[in-house]
């Protein structure tokens, strides 16, 4: 008898462990855990990319548990220059770091996607280390959370008004070739005679609140360059109708 009371008592400890160990508690171990306050609960949908355009990793750990100048902010993952791996907020909770935006139809990005901070200040190429261990993260995340890989979109995307990251250096081609957002591909051709781009950017996610603004941010993270006429040629017409090609 003592035995087998010993035996009940020991699965309702196990059961009872199990039942504490919440997803909101699961820790990657692929980064350091330094745990941020700034955080409360959310499902991911998407992965958002930014960078810190701060200069060093101890900066951005100190500015994403605290605040910077527009309040408490913080992020789920920082990648240093190294390739070191951070995390700062569990999976399963909401990171503060998309604020207001859009992308398609999702408007609240803060509850529905993973942030992950890149230790870059906007001006400089980021380092091939870093861009090694965000694919590997990207890996890791889309799979075990099921987010979809073509949806990993910059900060700049959902918030082309407010926003410049990842900036024109982070390489979104190298990204979609290991299988994460989308690139266009040359083998789709021109746009067909009619196709509306402007219809085709609106498709493809950009909010058109602020049509220079979102032509900006696309040609940023498409075409590389921050000094494009703010408005859509032939050139972005073909990039968007390969996008929506390989768009469900």
């Amino acid at each position: 008898m003592h035995a087998i009371r010993t035996s009940l008592l020991l699965s309702a400890c196990l059961l009872l462990a199990a039942c504490a160990s919440t997803p909101q508690d699961v820790r990657n171990p692929l980064a350091t855990w330094v745990p941020s306050p700034n955080q409360n609960a959310r499902g991911p949908v998407a992965i958002v990319i930014h960078h810190t355009d701060q200069e060093s990793v101890q900066q951005s750990l100190h500015t994403l548990r605290t605040a910077n100048s527009g309040g408490p902010v913080s992020a789920h993952y920082l990648i240093g220059a190294d390739g070191h791996r951070y995390q700062l907020v569990a999976d399963a909770r909401r990171a503060w770091h998309a604020g207001a935006g859009r992308w398609g139809t999702l408007t609240d990005l803060n509850s529905t996607s993973i942030g992950i901070e890149l230790d870059n200040n906007g001006h400089t190429p980021f380092t091939a280390a870093q861009i090694d261990a965000l694919i590997v993260l990207l890996r890791d995340l889309t799979t075990r959370l099921n987010i979809p890989p073509r949806q990993v979109i910059g900060h700049a995307d959902l918030a082309p008004t407010r926003k410049a990251d990842p900036s024109r250096f982070f390489p979104w081609q190298q990204l979609a070739a290991a299988g994460f957002g989308v690139w266009p591909r040359a083998s789709d051709g021109p746009a067909p005679d009619g196709f509306d781009a402007w219809n085709a950017l609106a498709r493809f996610g950009y909010p058109l609140d602020d049509r220079e603004a979102a032509v900006a941010a696309f040609h940023r993270r498409f075409r590389g360059s921050d000094d494009l006429p703010k408005t859509l040629d032939a050139e972005d017409a073909r990039i968007l109708h390969s996008l929506l090609l390989q768009t469900p």
